[in-house]
C-alpha cells in the first residue's frame, strides 16, 4: 500500500458574491510510495500550492480523498487535526517559520513540548539531530542571530523530531543563496536514504532535479511525469528544463 494516495482530488473556489467558480484542483491523482523523494512543480495559479495545502490537512477537498497511511484524512475530526499533523507530517518552508522569540532549541523542541514529552526525551530525541544538521552550537542562539542557511536547517531539525510519516516542503530553497541551497539539497538526498519520505513543491529546476520523481502540475491537473532512474542530476536538469518549456508552450497533457 502507497504511504500516500491522492485520488481524483478536486477543489472548487466560488467568488466572493458567488458570480464566478475557478477550478483549482481537477482530479489529481498520485501516489508517494514509503522513502520516495517527489517534487511537484508547476506555473504560479498551476494548482499546487492548493495541493500543499490539502496535504498539509489545512484545507479540505471539494472531492476526491487524501489517504496517509491508509486513512482518509477528510474524516479526521476537526479538534484532531493539529495533532494528526504535529505527529504525522513534517513541514519545512520557504520563510523557515521559526519563533523569533524562541531559541532554535526552543524552535525545534516544539513540536514535542506540545504532544508533552519530558525534557530528557526530547534531548535524546534531539541531539542526533542537531548533531547531523551541524547545528549543535547554535541551539541556544534566536533566529536572528543565525544565517538563512542555519535557519532552514533548524526548521528541518523541527520536522523531523517526531519522526514525521511524510515531509512536505514548500519552496524550502526560496529564501536561501546557492550554497545555503546546495547544502539543504544535498541535506534532504541525505535524509531521503537514510528512509524519510520527502515531498517538495518548487519553482527551483535544481531543487526538482535532486528528486527521484517530478510531477508536473498544470491547469489543476498532472500533465507529466518524469522518473529520475539512472539519471544524473545534470540529466534531470535538462528533463526537467525541457518538460517545463513544452507546458509552457501549451504542450499537451499525458494520457
Amino acid at each position: 500500500m502507497p504511504l500516500l494516495e491522492v485520488n481524483q482530488l478536486k477543489k472548487v473556489y466560488t467568488t466572493r458574491f458567488g458570480g464566478n467558480q475557478i477550478n483549482a484542483l481537477n482530479g489529481v491523482s498520485f501516489t508517494v510510495e514509503k522513502e520516495e523523494y517527489v517534487a511537484i512543480m508547476g506555473e504560479s495559479g498551476s494548482g499546487k500550492t492548493t495541493l500543499l495545502n490539502i496535504l498539509a490537512a489545512l484545507d479540505k477537498p471539494t472531492g476526491g480523498a487524501v489517504l496517509l497511511n491508509g486513512r482518509d484524512m477528510k474524516t479526521i475530526p476537526e479538534g484532531e487535526l493539529a495533532a494528526f499533523r504535529r505527529d504525522h507530517l513534517g513541514f519545512v518552508f520557504q520563510d523557515f517559520n521559526l519563533l523569533d522569540t524562541f531559541s532554535l532549541e526552543d524552535n525545534i523542541y516544539l513540536p514535542m513540548v506540545l504532544a508533552k514529552k519530558d525534557y530528557g526525551e526530547m534531548k535524546q530525541k534531539a541531539d542526533p539531530i542537531v548533531g547531523k544538521l551541524g547545528i549543535k552550537e547554535l541551539m541556544k542562539k534566536f533566529p536572528y542571530e543565525v544565517s538563512g542557511g542555519q535557519k532552514q536547517r533548524a526548521a528541518v531539525a523541527r520536522a523531523l523530531v517526531m519522526d514525521p510519516a511524510i515531509i512536505l516542503a514548500d519552496e524550502p530553497t526560496g529564501a536561501l543563496d546557492s550554497r545555503a541551497s546546495d547544502q539543504l539539497l544535498d541535506l534532504f538526498g541525505g535524509i531521503n536514504r537514510e528512509g524519510q519520505t520527502i515531498l517538495m513543491v518548487t519553482h527551483s529546476v535544481k531543487a526538482a532535479s535532486h528528486a527521484k520523481r517530478v510531477l508536473f502540475i498544470k491547469d489543476g491537473e498532472v500533465f507529466h511525469q518524469l522518473y529520475r532512474g539512472e539519471m544524473t542530476e545534470a540529466k534531470m536538469y535538462q528533463r526537467i528544463s525541457d518538460t517545463l518549456a513544452v507546458l509552457e508552450a501549451g504542450g499537451g497533457r499525458d494520457e
